[in-house]
């Protein structure tokens, strides 16, 4: 099964109230999924790489095994290639487990997506503020 993984997170403050959004698409544009979660106070890295991490969860419990993801974190997309390293402690657990997320899919494109390309993930993360 083939999907797209929209991912964002976002905190209003950095730290602040942070949420993190996913969506998962399939190759016809019907929604699969949404994952929207409040994350209470967080930086918006912690925000990217818990949306990143839940999507990642529910493509596998969705049987998804080719997965393009598409972020609009420029930054997460780097450290996920290696082009950059994971510098803060406490993103390196969240880096180890959507590394080990990623390797369970038999075909994984990551790339990065401007702001108005990743809009369904930007969106819930949105409501999901606006809603706190």
């Amino acid at each position: 099964m083939e999907a797209t993984l929209f991912a964002d997170g976002g905190s209003r403050g950095n730290p602040g109230h942070a949420a993190s959004g996913a969506v998962l698409v399939a190759p016809d544009g019907a929604v699969l999924r949404e994952i929207g979660r409040y994350l209470g106070v967080a930086t918006n890295n912690v925000a990217e790489w818990t949306a990143l991490l839940d999507g990642l969860a529910a493509a596998k419990e969705l049987g998804v095994d080719h997965l393009a993801v598409r972020l609009d974190s420029e930054l997460v997309v780097r450290q996920l290639s290696g082009e950059y390293r994971v510098k803060h402690e406490n993103l390196r657990p969240l880096h180890r487990r959507a590394k080990a997320l990623l390797a369970q899919f038999s075909r994984v494109d990551v790339q990065h997506v401007r702001r108005e390309e990743n809009k369904l993930a930007d969106a819930l993360v949105n409501k999901v503020l606006d809603e706190r």
